[in-house]
């Protein structure tokens, strides 16, 4: 990448998303109103241009190498209220409204263990 477009990515105002090898880059939502991360996914293109499209969180499924809208089988959606862009534009902080927990365990957010010695220990929420 020459300097021109380094500094355009980093400093400028046009939106460059920096996919990785694998076509996808980093996506984490945060409850817009309490500032709590409640999960990690990978958007690809689509999801990125889906996402943008409907004010709906879709993903890119590694597993199931397929577009993904969060919450297409359990209703639990996740609407979009700001997107936030980082540095190198290779990772998104999603700022949402969640329509229930945020996690398939049915925890609110993916992230309701602590690690303890090498032990997880679940978080009250």
């Amino acid at each position: 990448m020459s300097d021109d477009s380094t500094a355009e990515r980093e400093q400028g105002s046009a939106f460059l998303p920096r996919f990785d090898g694998q076509g996808l880059l980093t996506a984490i939502a945060v409850d817009c109103v309490t500032s709590e991360i409640l999960m990690v996914a990978f958007m690809d293109s689509e999801a990125l241009a889906k996402t943008r499209e409907t004010g709906l969180a879709h993903f890119h499924s590694r597993s199931r190498g397929r577009l993904w809208l969060k919450g297409e089988t359990s209703g639990h959606v996740l609407r979009v209220e700001e997107i936030r862009v980082d540095c190198d534009q290779d990772a998104l902080v999603m700022l949402v409204r969640p329509a229930g927990p945020a996690c398939h365990t049915g925890a609110r957010s993916c992230f309701y263990r602590r690690l303890d010695g090498d032990r997880l220990q679940r978080i009250s929420d």
